[in-house]
C-alpha cells in the first residue's frame, strides 16, 4: 500500500472510529433500565437542489416534506410529550452531515428519514409497495440504493474535506464501510418492522426490511431508519402519496409503529 493509499485509509478509519464514538455515548441511555422514548428526529429526504426521485408531477423532496410535517404534527397533538426536531422545515438543503449531528447532538432516542422509491420507466407501472433500510454490513449486490443516496453528497461544496476523504464513487467507500458495526441495529430491525407492519395494515405491499450502508444511517448515533414510503415512478403510488387520504394513512403508520415500539422498550 503506497503513502497515498494509506493516508486514504487512515482518514476512512477516522470517519468510522468517529461514528462509533457519537454513537457509543449514547448507548447506556438506549439499553438501560431508564430508557424513554422522548425525543425523535424526523428527516424530510432531499430539499433544495437535491430534488431526488421524480414522478409525473412531483418530487421526493416535496413528498417527504409533507409527510414529515404532517407527521411531526401528529406527535405534537397525539403524543405531546414527544419532544419532535426536523432536520428541515422548509425546501432547503441539508447536508447528510449536518442531518445526523441533528439528531447527535440532541441526543435523540430515534430518526427516521422520509423518503419515495423509483425504478426505471420500464418496471415504473409494476413496482410498487414500500419498504424500511437499516443500516448494517454492506453487501455487494445491493449498492443501488446506497449509491443513489449517497451520491447527493457530491452536491455539497467540499464534500470530501466534509466527509473525512469519503467518496460515494470509489468502490473502497464501501469496503470500509462494510466494517461498521451500527450500535443500535437491533433496535433500528425492531421499528423498521413496526413500520412495515403497520403500512401492511393498509394493503400496501410489504417489501420488507432491509439492510444498507446508507451514509446518513451509518453516522446516526440512536435507533435510525429511512423508510421508502412508496415509488414515486409508479403512478398510482405517486397519486396516492400526494393525496390527503393517501398521506394521513402514512403518517398514522408510522406513528403507530413508533407508539408499539415505546410501548415495547419502556
Amino acid at each position: 500500500m503506497n503513502g497515498t493509499n494509506k493516508k486514504k485509509m487512515r482518514k476512512y478509519l477516522n470517519f468510522i472510529v468517529s461514528t462509533l464514538l457519537v454513537g457509543s455515548s449514547l448507548t447506556v441511555n438506549a439499553q438501560g433500565d431508564n430508557y424513554r422514548v422522548k425525543t425523535i428526529v424526523i428527516d424530510p429526504g432531499h430539499g433544495g437542489n437535491k430534488p431526488g426521485a421524480r414522478g409525473s408531477f412531483s418530487t421526493e423532496k416535496n413528498v417527504a416534506l409533507e409527510v414529515a410535517l404532517k407527521l411531526g404534527k401528529k406527535f405534537e397533538e397525539d403524543m405531546p410529550d414527544m419532544k419532535v426536531l426536523f432536520t428541515r422545515k422548509t425546501d432547503i438543503d441539508v447536508d447528510f452531515l449536518k442531518r445526523a449531528a441533528i439528531a447527535n447532538n440532541a441526543k435523540a432516542d430515534l430518526f427516521i428519514s422520509i423518503h419515495c422509491n423509483s425504478v426505471a420507466s420500464s418496471r415504473a407501472r409494476s413496482t410498487y409497495g414500500t419498504e424500511t433500510f437499516v443500516a448494517g454490513l454492506h453487501r455487494i449486490d445491493e449498492q443501488n440504493v446506497a449509491i443513489r443516496e449517497n451520491a447527493d453528497i457530491k452536491l455539497e461544496k467540499n464534500y470530501k474535506e466534509k466527509y473525512d476523504g469519503y467518496d460515494p464513487n470509489d468502490p473502497e467507500t464501501f469496503i470500509i464501510l462494510s466494517l461498521f458495526r451500527n450500535n443500535f441495529r437491533a433496535k433500528s430491525t425492531e421499528i423498521a418492522k413496526l413500520i412495515q407492519s403497520n403500512y401492511a395494515k393498509n394493503e400496501r405491499v410489504n417489501r420488507g426490511v432491509k439492510e444498507q450502508g446508507l451514509l446518513i444511517l451509518q453516522r446516526a448515533g440512536m435507533p435510525a431508519v429511512l423508510t421508502e414510503i412508496g415509488f414515486i415512478s409508479n403512478p398510482a403510488e405517486e397519486k396516492y402519496m400526494n393525496s390527503e387520504s393517501g398521506q394521513n394513512e402514512i403518517v398514522n403508520a408510522i406513528f403507530n409503529a413508533v407508539k408499539q415500539y415505546k410501548q415495547q422498550n419502556e
